[in-house]
């Protein structure tokens, strides 16, 4: 009888064990670590597979180490030279050591927000408006460096940072509008010139050589009449000099005075 009960409970006892053991199995993917506490105090960081852990005497928390991405809200800045800009970018990051993205930080995710929220305004403010609107990639640089060496204790990367969008007062706009309109007009006008000088540096070398040559200048007279006369539409007008009327007059008064 007492072998009989010893066997049951033993039964019994080997199927609560199962029960526990199976009970305490964790899967860990390929892509997450896994931090395991035992009464409260760091165990161990487990590889994926499936891993032990006890009940009431254990504890876990996953960290997903993929690439992920912050959108970093839009932000009110000042710049250098006193304008002031919305920003927003966006950031990638990823975990390196889960340890202490664990134990070091609370809510790794939205300290890295906040940090990237705080030195974007801050880089924001180190430069000029020009600045900010041409060198969008070395300031995005910037700001990738200063997260990433904040970051750095807290076993997470900062794999880029890029500005997105840049918005300016309705203002701002409008002068820069100006300022660009005002600055085509003004390699409009130098074009322009430079376009004069070209024509009248020609015109000065034909001109030379046409009085250079005799009877240049009337052959070119001639070839101007004969494309101008092609369209029978236009009328054409003879200059004639002042001294060929000057000899019609005296021809005149000469054959009067001869009556």
């Amino acid at each position: 009888m007492i072998a009989e009960l010893l066997g049951v409970l033993f039964f019994w006892l080997a199927i609560g064990l199962i029960m526990i053991v199976v009970i305490s199995i964790r899967q860990i993917n390929e892509y997450e670590r896994g931090i395991r506490f035992r009464f409260g105090k760091f165990m161990d960081t487990m590889a994926p597979g499936w891993r032990i852990v006890w009940p009431i005497i254990d504890s876990y928390q996953k960290v997903d180490i993929r690439v992920k991405v912050v959108d970093v809200p839009d932000q009110d800045a000042i710049t250098k030279d006193n304008v002031s800009v919305n920003v927003n970018a966006v950031l990638y990051y990823q975990v390196t050591d889960a340890t202490s993205a664990v134990i070091k930080v609370e809510y790794f995710e939205y300290a890295v927000s906040q940090l990237a929220q705080t030195t974007m305004r801050d880089i924001v403010g180190e430069v000029s408006l020009d600045e900010l609107l041409s060198n969008r990639d070395a300031i995005s640089h910037r700001i990738q460096e200063m997260v990433d060496k904040a970051t750095d204790i807290w076993g997470i990367k900062i794999v880029s940072v890029d500005l997105k969008h840049i918005e300016l007062p309705e203002d701002m706009k409008r002068v820069i509008a100006k300022q660009a309109e005002a600055e085509r007009e003004k390699r409009a006008v130098i074009i322009k010139a430079e376009g004069e000088v070209v024509a009248a540096d020609n015109m000065a070398k034909a001109a030379s050589i046409l009085a250079s040559s005799p009877g240049a200048l009337h052959l070119r007279t001639l070839q101007s009449i004969n494309d101008v006369s092609s369209d029978q539409s236009n009328t054409i007008i003879f200059a004639i000099p002042l001294e060929v009327l000057r000899a019609f007059e005296s021809a005149g008064k000469y054959l009067d005075n001869k009556k």
